[in-house]
């Protein structure tokens, strides 16, 4: 650590922050679903969340490998480069977090990457073979893959429980939900922590402080899952409504089959070293799992508006971290402003969310209704669905008329 600079410690410190956003912009991943169907408090279910990613951040540091030194090519590329790159991801993440967009994180991330890169040193900077197999090929497959998955899986459940009592057969899957939650966090902890992991690494490599190649150091991995941990405990409220509530509504046999078929879709690419969206993988797995059981529904409208978010993100922060690497470049004073833009807007972002806040309590699931009503609830019922004069009013109605 004696070799590093200011810059380098700028970064740094910004690496980590776009960690946080990670976490808070993909808490939902893990938790919207068992937070929607009642298995588990907001609050409870956002720290179990968070301990679960600071251990995954440990397991593996394969992704972290393909960050530092597969998608750009670190010959050549300055300090300020990365620091262009964090620019843009963290924008569009709490860009998208004030819309309530479950968007990508590491696509933000990647696109950041790729256009700082090619600012600074043209299109032979990025490694087209790595990003396409490792990152587009994997962002392509793996929605469908778990959306497909979680929906054979949500069908299965329903036909074997199809002459069990509800109520019995809705506790123990939320049980399995509350086990299969803590494996999404586990596996998100696997691949999001370590691509903080491979951006730290690989501006250490461009400073001089690492060897070209090396992993990420041990106080690095610490740094980043307890600043991804953290971020996730804040806990994103917009998106966990979004992904909850917003894209579909789930039983809790669906929000199991959900979150196991993401989180099986997920670990498996950490092992490979893709660099996959955790982000897009829950999301398939949610629409899949809605569309599994009989009558179930997706509501294409904000799944359409996610889809327009995906394919936006990458370009979008590439071009906004491209801008940002024009102006660092310049010298001292085009990274202090931006720095100073990325403050600013970042301000301005949380000022326009405490207009419309969403917290825990807008997130949590409503009570359960009792399966049978009695004669006067029903009686009930049936009035609030007619329009007309309240009780009181039709009374006094009959009787001026007699």
């Amino acid at each position: 650590m004696e070799h590093v600079t200011l810059l380098l410690a700028v970064v740094i410190a910004t690496a980590l922050v776009f960690d946080f956003t990670n976490g808070f912009h993909d808490t939902a991943n893990a938790m919207a679903t068992t937070i929607s169907t009642g298995a588990l408090n907001p609050k409870i279910a956002v720290a179990m969340s968070a301990a679960l990613n600071l251990v995954g951040a440990f397991l593996s540091v394969e992704v972290a490998k393909t960050i530092s030194g597969g998608i750009i090519d670190e010959h050549g590329i300055d300090t300020q480069v990365i620091f262009a790159a964090l620019v843009g991801a963290i924008l569009w993440n709490l860009a998208t977090w004030l819309l309530g967009l479950p968007s990508s994180s590491s696509h933000a991330l990647f696109g950041g990457l790729i256009g700082a890169a090619v600012m600074s040193a043209g299109v032979s900077a990025v490694n087209g073979g790595t990003l396409v197999t490792k990152v587009l090929l994997p962002a392509v497959a793996a929605p469908l893959v778990a959306g497909l998955a979680a929906l054979i899986a949500a069908r299965i459940t329903f036909r074997l429980g199809k002459h069990a009592d509800d109520e019995a057969t809705a506790k123990g899957y939320r049980a399995g939900q509350i086990a299969s939650a803590a494996l999404v966090s586990l596996a998100h902890g696997t691949n999001d922590a370590q691509k903080t992991m491979g951006v730290i690494t690989l501006a250490l490599v461009t400073g001089g402080v690492v060897a070209p190649g090396s992993n990420p150091p041990v106080w690095v991995i610490v740094c980043s899952g307890l600043a991804i941990a953290l971020g996730t405990y804040i806990g994103g409220w917009r998106i966990i409504k979004t992904m909850g509530t917003g894209l579909t509504d789930l039983r809790p046999q669906q929000g199991f089959a959900a979150q196991t078929s993401a989180a099986i879709s997920i670990l498996a690419s950490s092992h490979l070293g893709f660099s996959l969206s955790t982000t897009q993988v829950c999301s398939g797995a949610v629409m899949g799992a809605g569309l599994g059981r009989k009558g179930g529904s997706v509501r294409w409208s904000t799944a359409t508006r996610m889809a327009v978010a995906w394919c936006l993100t990458l370009p979008a922060a590439a071009l906004v971290s491209a801008g940002a690497e024009f102006v660092a470049g310049r010298g001292t004073w085009g990274v202090v402003a931006v720095g100073v833009v990325l403050v600013a807007a970042s301000g301005a972002i949380w000022l326009a969310a405490r207009r419309e806040p969403v917290t825990a309590q807008s997130v949590a699931a409503p009570a359960t209704r009792p399966a049978a009503l009695t004669g006067q609830e029903q009686a009930g019922d049936l009035a609030a669905t007619i329009p007309g004069p309240p009780p009181a009013a039709a009374t006094a109605q009959r009787s001026a008329a007699a």
